[in-house]
């Protein structure tokens, strides 16, 4: 059987079918050639879309939330992708296909795109087949791509900084002893999400975030991330929330610093891809006799972990291995 062809499926896929989108972002989950050859299509097609990652801890109500937004994204007739993002499974199945279940209400509208997304072999995982994904779903000629991760874990985190805006979503009553947690996602805001708002604590909470970003020293853009309350259960505040996510898209805007964005996380990608691909090379080159010999040496502390990795960079440069008294770089 013949494999498809990327831009074949790339094809389809802008016709408004969703198998083969669905197929591309496997293809990108799995990483290898392949994968390339999607970015390699999808790339040229993409940068129409708005993208915004949904980030929070387990049960904040970040995939409620999701499908609320979505609802109010369709209201203005705007077609919307959604990716939801799980580190931990190597599947797509699990929490998140519970999550998925939560969206029930979009699963039969064509103007919307649900999909949950591991990785299974993705060279750098899911910090780089994210992305991809993401270019995917905007090269398919979506208007949003919404990313929602299932927690607030380092992947979580750079995953949703590969994005225009980032909601961070809180409940009421989140305590005093998360406070490193709190400036950590703090850090990575523009929209604040405190979300089942019906509950007990929501002005201390409010107050508290407020107070964060009083004395934050991360701010500095111009820009201060509204806090906004939503019930997401019942749709309560959700406009609100679209509102605070346009205000930034249109400070975003201004003075052209959405490109500029953009631009720097596309290179910070290339970073990331570089760094991945020579740590890929390495790891093959400490199987081999020659580099397995480094190893034991340093094991026996024969050799300094400064001085082997000399020989194995001065390896990879094809050169020839420095003496281990050679000064690190």
């Amino acid at each position: 059987m013949t494999a498809p062809v990327p831009q074949d499926l790339l094809d389809a896929a802008r016709d408004g079918r969703t198998a083969p989108l669905g197929r591309l972002v496997s293809l990108v989950e799995r990483g290898g050639p392949a994968a390339r050859d999607v970015a390699r299509a999808a790339y040229p097609l993409s940068g129409a879309a708005y993208t915004v990652g949904i980030t929070g801890a387990p049960g904040a109500g970040k995939s409620t939330l999701t499908g609320r937004l979505v609802g109010a994204l369709r209201s203005r007739e705007d077609r919307v992708a959604v990716l939801a993002v799980d580190p931990s499974s190597p599947y797509s199945g699990g929490a998140i296909l519970g999550d998925r279940v939560r969206m029930h209400d979009h699963v039969l509208d064509d103007g919307v795109f649900i999909r949950s997304m591991a990785t299974r072999g993705h060279l750098g995982g899911l910090s780089l087949a994210a992305p991809e994904a993401v270019r995917v779903l905007d090269a398919a000629g979506y208007d949003w791509v919404l990313l929602e991760t299932v927690g607030v874990g380092q992947v979580e985190l750079d995953v949703t900084q590969t994005v225009d805006t980032t909601i961070v979503v809180v409940n009421p009553g989140w305590g005093d002893d998360v406070q490193a947690a709190k400036a950590g996602l703090l850090e990575i805001a523009d929209v604040l999400v405190v979300n089942k708002a019906d509950r007990p604590g929501l002005d201390e909470t409010r107050m508290d975030l407020e107070n964060m970003l009083d004395t934050s020293t991360t701010a500095g853009d111009g820009w201060r991330p509204p806090v906004v309350a939503t019930v997401a259960a019942d749709g309560g505040g959700v406009d609100d929330l679209l509102t605070a996510i346009e205000g930034h898209r249109a400070w975003l805007a201004g003075e052209d610093r959405l490109a500029a964005a953009r631009a720097a996380r596309l290179w910070d990608e290339v970073e990331s891809i570089l760094a991945a691909r020579l740590r890929r090379r390495a790891q093959r080159m400490l199987t081999d006799d020659g580099i397995a010999s480094v190893r034991s040496r340093v094991g026996a502390r024969d050799l300094d972990p400064w001085s082997a990795s000399d020989r194995i960079l001065a390896a990879l440069d094809g050169g020839a291995p420095p003496a281990p008294s050679d000064p690190g770089a």
